[in-house]
This record gives structure tokens, C-alpha cells and sequence, in this order.
């Protein structure tokens, strides 16, 4: 059963307007997004969803002619206007829509990160590698071949490595593109797991298209429609009772 006590709020975005050049994708978004839940964004191609889930962690600066207005304030800290985005980076982790692996081990995909950072020792390292893949729900199944290309490996399992290498930043947030559009069901189901799992620890959001799966693993929901957000609820109230008329003829299937 949900718990009814009101959790903390981990980014507030407030009015957030972004543009492709002379073409915005974006309208006055805001949101306030809680700690330790996951946030479903849902609604149908090319609605913004993901445009807005890239913002979370500055990844729009990549392309150019991107212009963004408005604020998002994660733990207190407006994102915008800090300049350290490999710090913003750590804190904020991603992972994509497929599963996006280097051609290294088990073990140097999952250390790569704290490589990065600087750590070096090798218990330490240890250390991380097995709990970012017991984090991850993984590390019975890779234990005895961390030395093993990742490559090799089911795109269902993939994907968690994908996951454990995020957790090896130890970030705050996890941000998901679709994670799971192109996996099996069975490893659809346990990616869900995880999440559902990961939330004691982590704020998730996560983009995507199966109206089923937002409404087995989120705890709010914000249904996005031509670059605005039409509706912000708990999860279960946009499913039964949603207040737009827009946001029940998509979640009834009468357009998307």
C-alpha cells in the first residue's frame, strides 16, 4: 500500500521553455518531483517527453542552436545557472532507450566511471563493481565472468549492467529513456523489478510508451502532449479519474 506521507521535492521545474532554433518543443513545463519515487512521463512520439527528460541532466546542451528558458532546481541548486555539468552529470544518471555498452568486461563497464573519477585502488573498486551489480539485480548471473566481454551478454542483462553503471556514480537521481521498448517481456518484467526495487534509494524518472508499465511501476504520472504537460497526478488517479478530457482518450487507447 502507497504510504500518504508527502515526500520530500527533488527538482522543481518551473516554467521551463525550450527551443530547437526558432522551433520550440517545450511550453511552460513545471513540475515538482519527489524524492525517492518514480515519475512516469508518458504520451505519444515526439509529444517532448523525452526532450524534457534530457534537460534533467543538461543533455540538450550537446545540440546545437538549443535555447531553454526557465528554471530547474535540484536539492536547492538551479542547474542552469551552475556551470559544473560532469558534477551535475554524476548526480543525475542515465540510461538509455538501448542498452549502450563499451566493448570492454563486465567489470571495466561497471569501474569506468569511478576510473573516471579518479579512484584507482583496486578493493575499492572491487567494492564498487559488486554492489553497482547487485544494485542492479544482476550480480548472480555475471559473478563468475566479470572478465567476460559485456557484449556478450542478453540485451535484458544488457540493459542492467546499464543500470549498475550508473549506480557506480552513486547519483541521486536515475533518469530512464524507454528502458525497456526493446527487450522481451521477461526482461521487461525484471528491469520493472529493479525499478521498483531502486526507488528506496533513488528518485527515477522515466520515459515511456507502454501505458501498462507506467502504471505498474510509478508513483506520479505527467501525461505530455504537443511539447506541455496536460496533466501532473499520483499515478493512479491519472489511470481512473484524470481530470482532462485529452489525458483519458490517451490512456483509453482513443489516440497515441
Amino acid at each position: 500500500m502507497r504510504s500518504k506521507i508527502e515526500k520530500a521535492s527533488k527538482i522543481a521545474v518551473k516554467d521551463l521553455n525550450l527551443f530547437y532554433g526558432e522551433k520550440q518543443a517545450l511550453y511552460g513545463v513545471s513540475l515538482d518531483i519527489r524524492e525517492k519515487e518514480v515519475t512516469a512521463l508518458i504520451g505519444p512520439s515526439g509529444c517532448g517527453k523525452s526532450t524534457f527528460l534530457r534537460t534533467l541532466n543538461r543533455m540538450n546542451d550537446l545540440i546545437d542552436g538549443v535555447k531553454i528558458t526557465g528554471d530547474i532546481i535540484i536539492d536547492s541548486e538551479n542547474i542552469y545557472k551552475n556551470n559544473d555539468v560532469i558534477k551535475l552529470r554524476t548526480k543525475v544518471g542515465m540510461v538509455f532507450q538501448k542498452p549502450n555498452l563499451f566493448p570492454m568486461s563486465i567489470y571495466d563497464n561497471v569501474a569506468y566511471g569511478p576510473r573516471m573519477q579518479g579512484i584507482k585502488n583496486k578493493k575499492e573498486l572491487n567494492k564498487i563493481v559488486e554492489e553497482s551489480l547487485r544494485g542492479a539485480a544482476i550480480w548472480d548471473e555475471v559473478k563468475d565472468r566479470l572478465k567476460s566481454s559485456a557484449l556478450g551478454l542478453s540485451g535484458g542483462q544488457q540493459q542492467r549492467i546499464c543500470i549498475a553503471r550508473a549506480i557506480a556514480m552513486k547519483p541521486d537521481v536515475i533518469l530512464m529513456d524507454e528502458p525497456t521498448s526493446a527487450l522481451d517481456p521477461i526482461s521487461t518484467l525484471k528491469v520493472e523489478e529493479l525499478i521498483t526495487n531502486m526507488k528506496k534509494d533513488y528518485t527515477i524518472v522515466i520515459v515511456t510508451h507502454n501505458m501498462q508499465q507506467a502504471a505498474r511501476i510509478s508513483d506520479k504520472t505527467a501525461f505530455f502532449l504537443n511539447g506541455e504537460v496536460v496533466e501532473f497526478d499520483d499515478t493512479d488517479i491519472i489511470f481512473s479519474t484524470p481530470r482532462d478530457q485529452r489525458t483519458e482518450d490517451y490512456v483509453t487507447g482513443r489516440f497515441g
